[in-house]
């Protein structure tokens, strides 16, 4: 048992049991008593993430009009990234986000004006990723619901999919960085809970196997500064921030598979 549903309260049990239904999963009307794993807490508006082993850290949530994705789009932390998958003057690459998880630097890209697809084989992931561009879409802020316009969410592991039609695969294999504030140890720990049993999920080479075999220019992997490279692949450039890197593995024209 890694992810659980379970309702925000006893008047929302009804749209829980739907929920956990859909997406294939155990319905619990308290996790009060459970000690382990991931609770997908179904709420009116917007569901949450709660780690369930203790300490229990707070809600995890997926929310592109948040104070903390506003103030990133305004604070330049985007530009690394940008120019990584290769946003220049009028370009703005088509990316397949391989591994979206809350997809906050999905949203970065869209609001650069990349149209990118996210990718994550976690259901409660991708129920919430969903949840979260359909209320971007409905957003008074004319900057965020652009953003959504130009994002879609696919549930399933990206290695079952042919990347066709797109410039960039982008992989974030979600490594703890030294530096992170509690929030996001805290995001990152309970995303890392629901993957525990994910073999797939914990095998970023093999996904990297499976980017360098797509029909793409580019493949943007993202890692802590200090951090070796992941697997064998050795980057065509690298552009760093102050606590992460991007390596960047430029394809030699004609070498798409």
């Amino acid at each position: 048992m890694v992810c659980v549903v379970t309702p925000a309260s006893r008047a929302l049990q009804s749209r829980a049991k739907a929920v956990a239904e859909r997406l294939d999963l155990e319905f619990v009307a308290s996790v009060d008593k459970l000690e382990t794993g991931v609770a997908l807490v179904v709420d009116t508006d917007r569901s949450w993430l709660q780690r369930l082993q203790s300490p229990r850290l707070g809600p995890v949530f997926v929310d592109f009009s948040s104070a903390d994705m506003l103030y990133r789009r305004k604070s330049g932390h985007n530009e690394p990234l940008g120019r990584a998958m290769g946003v220049k003057g009028s370009s703005r690459p088509m990316v397949f986000d391989a591994t979206a998880g809350l997809g906050r630097d999905a949203f970065v890209l869209a609001d650069l004006g990349c149209f990118v697809t996210l990718s994550e084989q976690s259901a409660p992931l991708s129920y919430l990723l969903e949840q979260a561009r359909e209320l971007a879409l409905l957003s008074f802020n004319e900057k965020v619901s652009e953003a959504a316009s130009r994002m879609q969410v696919l549930y399933g592991d990206s290695r079952q999919h042919r990347a066709e039609g797109f410039d960039v695969i982008y992989i974030d294999p979600m490594f703890p960085e030294r530096g992170k504030t509690a929030a996001v140890k805290k995001d990152l720990a309970t995303v890392q809970a629901l993957h525990a049993d994910n073999a797939e999920a914990n095998d970023p080479e093999g996904l990297l196997s499976w980017a360098l075999d797509q029909p793409v220019e580019r493949i943007v992997i993202k890692r802590p500064v200090k951090a070796p490279g992941l697997a064998s692949a050795k980057p065509s450039h690298c552009i760093s921030g102050k606590t992460v890197r991007f390596d960047v593995i430029v394809k030699p024209k004609g070498s798409d598979a």
